[in-house]
């Protein structure tokens, strides 16, 4: 069993449990579409990902102080960013 030393293991299950809760949010619904479907369709994915990122990294300390929850949706934002990059590479194989 490896021993973390910077408490890995509870953020990576922090990180999972933000990440469920966004696919039962209200922006999802029942059977609805997520801006994140209709964004993909248009190929413009891995901007929309990155500019989050530059956005909530921008934003930490500034709005609400130093908000934590920025940094988990700059975490957020880079798996979805990270998703579309190995996408992107099947799609050209």
């Amino acid at each position: 069993m490896i021993k973390y030393k910077n408490n890995e293991k509870a953020l990576l299950t922090e990180i999972q449990s933000y990440v469920d809760k966004t696919y039962e949010g209200h922006y999802s619904g029942k059977g609805g579409v997520q801006a994140n479907d209709l964004i993909e369709s248009t190929g413009l994915s891995m901007g929309f990902y990155l500019g989050n990122i530059f956005k909530y990294g921008a934003r930490y300390g500034k709005k609400k102080g130093a908000n934590r929850a920025d940094l988990i949706k700059i975490i957020h934002y880079g798996l979805l960013a990270l998703n579309e990059h190995d996408r992107s590479l099947n799609e050209d194989k």
